[in-house]
Formats: structure tokens, sequence, C-alpha cells
């Protein structure tokens, strides 16, 4: 499947255009839409503490033992697993780093978001192409 960058904010012009993946998470009986940003230089999966409420996560410090590097490097974080729906392709689970700080962004990453799926990126065509990984 191929999808167009996008932008965050109108105002924002086609510079700030970037690699975001619709998608649909599944766990417990909830789920939600979201837009995932698509960072081959993540090193894990991010998901926003909103979206893991969302989701029926409820929040322990106790487990919140994966330590983050860069922007996130100071923020606590847990293991969090849920299943993703990415247009017509089989429901896969993706595992994340659940981060108790707000607004931060949905960033799908190396674990395990690249490890599930072949990822093109297009920039300057301003589109990228997702595939399930090959077998």
């Amino acid at each position: 499947m191929r999808f167009q960058y996008s932008t965050t904010n109108p105002t924002q012009n086609e510079f700030d255009s970037l690699p975001r993946l619709p998608l649909l998470l599944y766990r417990e009986n909830q789920n939600i839409e979201a837009i995932g940003l698509a960072d081959s230089g993540a090193t894990v999966n991010v998901l926003p503490y909103e979206l893991g409420l969302q989701l029926g996560g409820i929040w322990d410090d106790r487990r919140a033992v994966i330590q983050l590097a860069g922007n996130l490097g100071n923020q606590p974080a847990m293991p969090f697993s849920a299943i993703a729906q990415i247009g017509e392709f089989s429901p896969t689970e993706l595992l994340f780093a659940w981060v108790k700080r707000p607004n931060t962004p949905l960033i799908l990453g190396q674990t395990n978001f690249f490890l599930e799926f072949d990822v093109c990126l297009y920039r300057s065509k301003m589109e990228f192409e997702v595939t399930p990984k090959s077998s």
C-alpha cells in the first residue's frame, strides 16, 4: 500500500511532511484510530500515554523499566502490546514502549514495526510504501 507524506497541521508546508501511517489499534475490546510516524531511526515503537489509556492500559510505575534515548530519554516507559490493522493487511501484534508523557507522537520504529513490515520511503515523491514482511 502506498501512502502520502502528510503534516499534522494545515499551517505546515510540504517540507514539514513526514511518513505518517493511519492504523487501527486493538486491545482488550478497545479500539482506536491513530496516525503513526514511520521512523526508521527509532529503535522501538512508542505509544503515547493517552492512547495507552484509551486502549485500556493501566499505568504501573513498577513496570516502567524501558530506558529510552533521545528526546524521550528521561521519560518512564513500560511494555505495552496491541494489535494493529493497516489497511487490508492481516492484523499484526505491535510491541510498544508506553511513555507517561503527554503529547508524545505515536512512533513506529525498528522493534517491531520494521521487523513486521517492509517500508520504502520515496521522499522525492512525498510518498511511502508499506507491505507485510516477506516470508
